[in-house]
């Protein structure tokens, strides 16, 4: 089947990527971003990388000398790719960029049902292009946010990819209620996600596992309410429960909510 509604999401984030990023100085694409060691151009540089090769264009042979930041083979990987166009403006990346995305969509509207389903690997296991490209969606959008968010120039938080990304990072939420913060058998810990987003997720614990409930429950052990953005934040490891601060409110059995918060990051 042609995943027609991740091909929408993908065409819908980059156009957003393109008009936001064609605004940025030369100074604030050099602006260091809530990633380690990483700007506001070597999100995008990542962004090409990896679309680069999606597409089938060759690998880089650069490696960068330094990557004692990153945490796994996959971070090795990006490093080099967004090492290698360290020294272009970011007019040169994005122009780059531009023409990759509009093959890229060019690629993805005239596949067939072969193509989504060949074999690839995807940073949560094996699988096929099709789920793949539903990651693309998530790390497209939380890059653009990484983005924005250090030039102080908002924007997308809203819509179909930002719902698509914060639904995908709230399937994590029961490791983190219960293997992680140990919530006690039978307890309830409810997140309420709003803003530009908005969901409200309860999670209890059953026989020793967490799992989200269909309803709250009437007695919860803590509410935890977050805006969309600062969940983004908390769940990608962008920022700490401290660093967010008034951003987090915690209603109940404090304790356990800021176990929670503190064990909230949800990515590799």
């Amino acid at each position: 089947m042609i995943p027609t509604d991740t091909i929408d999401k993908l065409e819908q984030t980059w156009n957003s990527i393109s008009e936001f990023c064609s605004q940025l100085t030369e100074a604030q694409w050099k602006k260091p971003s809530q990633l380690p060691m990483w700007s506001v151009q070597d999100n995008l540089s990542h962004l090409v990388g990896t679309e680069a090769s999606l597409e089938g264009l060759p690998k880089t042979a650069h490696k960068a000398a330094d990557t004692s930041h990153t945490k796994n083979p996959i971070g090795e990987a990006n490093e080099h790719d967004v090492d290698s166009r360290r020294s272009m403006t970011g007019s040169a990346v994005l122009d780059e960029w531009k023409s990759l995305v509009s093959s890229r969509i060019h690629t993805l509207r005239n596949a067939d049902d072969a193509y989504f389903e060949q074999p690839s690997f995807t940073p949560t296991g094996p699988g096929t292009l099709a789920d793949f490209l539903h990651i693309r969606v998530l790390d497209s959008w939380i890059h653009e946010q990484d983005m924005r968010r250090t030039v102080g120039m908002p924007g997308h938080q809203g819509g179909a990819a930002a719902e698509h990304t914060i639904d995908r990072l709230i399937r994590t939420i029961p490791i983190v209620v219960g293997k992680r913060a140990a919530t006690p058998e039978g307890g309830t810990v409810v997140v309420v996600i709003n803003g530009a987003v908005n969901r409200t997720v309860a999670t209890t614990v059953v026989e020793g596992r967490a799992q989200v409930s269909t309803e709250v429950p009437p007695t919860v052990l803590t509410t935890i309410t977050m805006d969309s953005d600062v969940f983004l934040q908390l769940a990608t490891g962008r920022a700490t429960h401290v660093e967010l601060g008034s951003g987090i409110a915690i209603a109940g059995d404090s304790e356990l909510g800021t176990r929670v918060v503190s064990q909230f990051n949800m990515m590799i």
